[in-house]
This record gives C-alpha cells, sequence and structure tokens, in this order.
C-alpha cells in the first residue's frame, strides 16, 4: 500500500486530489501537507492525517516523510499564473527552488514524485493547434518559466539519480468544488457561478479564444493514472500532453443557455490575461498520453456544463439554505 505526501494539500488542485487519493487508497495513507495559516479543515481535515509541510523548507519536508514511511510524494505547492506574474520571485521560490527540495528528499528516500506542469510552459513560438507533445517552450511569463524548468530539473533527477518523476500539462481545470485563484482561466470556473447565480457575466476574455481545459474529476484521474502506470511503457515522463476539450468563451457561454436561455454575457477584456491567454496553445495533441498509459477524458464541454450546474445549484442554494435557517 502507498504512503503519500500531498504538499500543497489545501490549494486548489491538492485539496480535491487528496480526497480522490484518499478515497482510492483510505485516508491513513494519505497526509495533506499544508502551510501556516491554511490548515484543512472540514472534511479534508477529518478525512486523514495532516501536517505542515512548506515547499521551500526542506526539513519540514524531511521529518514528514520520515514520520509516514512516505514513498509518493505529489508536489502541488505553486502560484497560479496571474499572481506568478505579479510576484515572480515567490513564484520561482515555491516553484524551482521547492522543487529542488522535493527531489532531493525523493532521492534521499527513494521516493516517486508527481510535480505538474502546465500549458502555460508553451509560448508565442509553439504551435498553437494540436500543440505536440515535443515542441519549442519558449514561454514569456514567470509562471511559464517555472514550468519549463519543472519538467527539466524533473527529467535531469530521472536520468542522473534514477528518481521516478512524473508529470502531466495541465490546461484550465474546472471544478465545481474549489474556487478560482489567480488563474488566467478562472473565467471558466466564474461563469457557470454566475450563471447559477442569476448574474450578467463579465468574461476577462476577449470572444473567439481558444485554450485546452479540462473538468476536474478528469484532472485528478490523469495525475493518479500517470502515477500508478507502468513505467516500462513510459517513454515521456515530464510532461505529458493531457487534453479534453478546447473552448473560446463564447462557446462556453452557448453550453450554459442551451440549459438556461436567460443567461447573459458581456466582454471586459483584461489585458493581462488576454496576453497570457494568447501566448497559450489552443488544443494540444496528447497522442503519447493515450499511447503510453491509456488516457482518456470522461467529460466534454456539453455533459461537463450540465454536472456543474447541477453541482453548483446544490452548493449555492443548499448553503443559502442553511445560512436563512
Amino acid at each position: 500500500m502507498k504512503n503519500i505526501l500531498v504538499i500543497g494539500a489545501t490549494g486548489q488542485i491538492g485539496s480535491e486530489l487528496t480526497m480522490e487519493l484518499r478515497k482510492r487508497y483510505g485516508g491513513d495513507h494519505v497526509v495533506a501537507g499544508y502551510i501556516p495559516g491554511a490548515a484543512p479543515c472540514g472534511k479534508l481535515k477529518e478525512s486523514g492525517p495532516s501536517a505542515i509541510v512548506d515547499v521551500t523548507d526542506a526539513a519540514s519536508i524531511e521529518v514528514v516523510i520520515k514520520e509516514h514511511g512516505i514513498d509518493t510524494i505529489y508536489n502541488m505547492a505553486a502560484l497560479l499564473s496571474v499572481v506568478a506574474e505579479s510576484k515572480p520571485v515567490l513564484a520561482w521560490k515555491i516553484g524551482i527552488d521547492g522543487l529542488w527540495n522535493v527531489l532531493e528528499i525523493a532521492r534521499a528516500y527513494h521516493c516517486s514524485v508527481f510535480t505538474p506542469s502546465s500549458i502555460g510552459s508553451f509560448g508565442p513560438e509553439t504551435p498553437h493547434m494540436m500543440t505536440p507533445q515535443d515542441t519549442i517552450q519558449r514561454p514569456r511569463t514567470m509562471y511559464g518559466v517555472t514550468k519549463v524548468t519543472t519538467e527539466l530539473l524533473s527529467d535531469y533527477y530521472y536520468h542522473k539519480y534514477g528518481v521516478d518523476t512524473r508529470s502531466v500539462r495541465f490546461p484550465g481545470i474546472i471544478s465545481n468544488v474549489t474556487p478560482p485563484g489567480g488563474g488566467t482561466t478562472d473565467y471558466a470556473v466564474d461563469i457557470y457561478y454566475a450563471a447559477v447565480r442569476g448574474e450578467k457575466f463579465v468574461c476577462p476574455i476577449k470572444e473567439g479564444t481558444l485554450m485546452d481545459m479540462m473538468y476536474m474529476p478528469d484532472a485528478l484521474n490523469a495525475s493518479i493514472s500517470l502515477m500508478e502506470a507502468d513505467p516500462t511503457r513510459l517513454m515521456h515522463r515530464n510532461s505529458f500532453n493531457i487534453a479534453a476539450m478546447s473552448f473560446a468563451p463564447e462557446t462556453i457561454y452557448t453550453s450554459i443557455c442551451k440549459q438556461m436561455p436567460q443567461f447573459k454575457m458581456v466582454y471586459d477584456v483584461d489585458p493581462l490575461k488576454q496576453s497570457i491567454a494568447d501566448s497559450w496553445p489552443d488544443s494540444m495533441d496528447d497522442t503519447c498520453a493515450r499511447q503510453e498509459w491509456d488516457w482518456r477524458p470522461s467529460y466534454n464541454l456539453e455533459s461537463m456544463t450540465t454536472d456543474m450546474l447541477e453541482k453548483l445549484r446544490n452548493k449555492l442554494f443548499n448553503k443559502a439554505a442553511l445560512v436563512s435557517e
């Protein structure tokens, strides 16, 4: 049985990943690592052990590795794209200095490591349609620079020291559980909240801007499936393109309007978010992931929209009912 540490377990993806891992491996086998001031609460706190783990403090990681006999690390600590651009020094400290700490400890204690990359690792010179697995990566944001460095450093530790490093390039992730927190693709979450609340949505991304997206259940399954994959099949490791759907703001708006015809959207483009979005792929070719570890998404835009609207209605209306009581 695996003993797993999730670093950044209270973050946007980490919180849901921790719960999914506990569902699959048992609560006692998955430690939720968090930084002071961001302690787990609710089900995340009650369903398994937790510990303070600051990715920039190697000693805090090592203590948990030894105490819990950890053999697998999901390193989810990072700043999101827009936040990273406003705090580049901190983005590097968490994303790269922190990764160095994780990899050194993994080398010493023979741990496998998952550290996600992103579509942000590509840049303006990258082919934008069906972006190949292996292609030019010259991002112009600090977020993207840290992601490319993540891929290279993880590969280095695999080839140099034999550390079992694996990674996927996440597209934009859409969740009905965790609220958005400073990502370029956050509009694709915010739009569903606005629709369910009966509000007009103000879109910060211009019409016609295609970006790869994925529903959170598929993102979680991809992360875990890759770590469970037969290593002898993996020609690539850091990092696999994974894809599920590609759409522009007007496409997701139309999808929602099929179920909520009165919903309205207007545009007020955010120059920073738009510039980042323009540098990212319109769609990614995930053939290698499909061939090397049988990756397949379960959701498309229509099925995701149906599920998002249903889950958010239950979440927002039930919460409002509880408050009124």
